[in-house]
């Protein structure tokens, strides 16, 4: 086997298939820290500061599936503590609220409004807990932990991720908790099976800022050690730094999966990233910032940079102190659900000849893994060329390889017809999962995809050639 085909042989898991076919999903930040004007809580903060009198799950999650998303992930426990269902195994919860007179479970409403509208449900819960007594004493914290994590995968249905961050800090006395993290992950296994397990897991990586910044080429498949829970919490925010949530990738990790880079790499492992920014400079409400919401545009680079860029974006929208998501938050979000539907709504592949290897083929025009392109046995190269009748105007093109197939593609180019003769209009590293390729409505009568380096024979799953304005 060579190390082309070595590489080539790397392929997800079916739920990795599942998470990435999700795309664009949200997070919701709410805790305590939304009454305390905080991003931050030490876990001292009162359960009586918790009363979010309008809280409408359903708002939110109507909110979420406006703009296209297709799951949610809520911040059962942050750092602070404060439990947004009624675990058994602290006080520090809902329980403790004047919130529904301590008989409300934020977790629960806001499962079944996902269950209700088709949303997938996660959860997000911290493993620095800053209120337990128990963090830093080991196997004691570890059992309460697992204890709580069993009652979030046991009470609320199925759920589609588990979210853990690398935020590590002091627990009494000075004490520091080292997470059994592979503990962690087999109770997730074994109750959750169809669960991933992000960031600090073996599932979805962090593309490695909260700014919303991506690598260039962001490979899946990279070294078994980047998925080192160690190696993550090390490059973790481990205190309430406004300057980390705007730091771009480590020069460092630029590249993580190209040959040069694998070349001497004996362990790989599919572990696609997910991209995870707000929708406001801060992850909790705050009252200050509800004129700057991220702009329309700005929203839309991110969204063609990380789902159109082999990646998953995780977009965090923070209810406000009421329990609603802003009217700002939510203009914005419909306005990127609109921009998406228009973008991505009449494919014109559907009128055109399509040829490949000189002969016309359809497996591409369904998406979907059940048929798709491969090259010609032992090729390592590709063109497909579309034609229409009359000109076209062009906006958006979207590739898929089938990643079923492992991720082969290493770089490619789309030429556009003009005068007779085919120019080059742009070129790109990685295909893997999706690769979006804004075009800004070129008009053209024919458009050719040539893949120019590929591990071994490239595949395609699906070509979308979308119509500009």
């Amino acid at each position: 086997m060579t190390s082309d085909e070595k590489l080539a042989g790397v392929h997800p898991h079916e739920r990795q298939v599942r998470f990435q076919q999700l795309e664009f999903y949200a997070f919701i930040h709410f805790t305590v820290n939304t009454f305390t004007d905080k991003e931050w809580g030490d876990g001292t903060e009162s359960p009586e500061i918790f009363c979010p009198e309008k809280l409408d799950a359903e708002q939110w999650v109507r909110a979420v599936s406006s703009a296209g998303m297709k799951g949610l992930i809520l911040t059962c426990k942050h750092h602070d503590g404060f439990c947004l269902w009624q675990s058994r195994v602290t006080k520090h919860t809902v329980a403790a609220s004047p919130w529904k007179n301590g008989r409300g479970d934020v977790v629960r409403e806001v499962s079944d409004a996902c269950r209700k509208y088709g949303i997938k449900f996660g959860v997000y819960l911290s493993p620095w807990d800053r209120n337990c007594p128990l963090y830093g004493q080991g196997k004691a914290y570890d059992d309460f932990f697992i204890e709580q994590l069993t009652e979030l995968l046991t009470g609320y249905g199925d759920i589609f991720s588990v979210w853990f961050d690398g935020a590590c800090g002091e627990g009494p006395d000075g004490k520091k908790q080292y997470y059994d993290w592979e503990r962690y992950y087999s109770v997730i296994r074994r109750l959750q099976p169809g669960a991933c397990i992000s960031v600090c897991g073996p599932d979805i990586r962090w593309c490695g800022n909260e700014a919303g910044y991506t690598r260039a080429a962001e490979w899946s498949v990279v070294p078994e050690h980047a998925k080192d829970s160690e190696i993550v919490s090390e490059k973790s925010q481990h205190t309430d730094d406004e300057s980390f949530r705007l730091r771009r990738v480590d020069a460092r990790d630029a590249d993580l999966g190209s040959r040069k880079m694998l070349e001497n790499e004996d362990k790989l492992i599919w572990y696609p990233a997910e991209v995870n920014t707000s929708i406001r400079p801060g992850w909790f409400w705050h009252e200050s910032e509800n004129d700057k919401v991220r702009s329309l545009a700005e929203l839309i680079h991110i969204y063609n940079n990380s789902v159109g860029g082999n990646a998953t974006f995780l977009l965090n929208i923070p209810p406000t102190n009421e329990g609603l998501i802003h009217e700002n938050d939510v203009k914005r979000l419909a306005e990127l659900g609109e921009y998406l539907k228009k973008a991505f709504a009449e494919n014109l592949l559907e009128n055109a000849g399509l040829i490949a290897d000189g002969k016309e083929i359809s497996a591409v025009r369904n998406d979907n893994y059940d048929e798709y392109y491969i090259a010609e046995k032992g090729s390592t190269s590709a063109e497909l060329t579309a034609r229409w009748e009359f000109p076209v105007a062009v906006g958006n093109i979207v590739l898929k390889e089938n990643i079923l197939c492992g991720q082969r593609v290493e770089s490619f180019a789309v030429e556009a017809e003009q005068d007779g003769e085919y120019t080059e209009i742009y070129s790109g590293t990685v295909i893997g999962y999706k690769r979006i390729v804004p075009l800004k409505n070129i008009r053209t009568r024919s458009v050719r995809i040539k893949i120019t380096d590929s591990r071994t024979e490239p595949t395609l799953a699906f070509l979308g050639i979308y119509k500009g304005e």
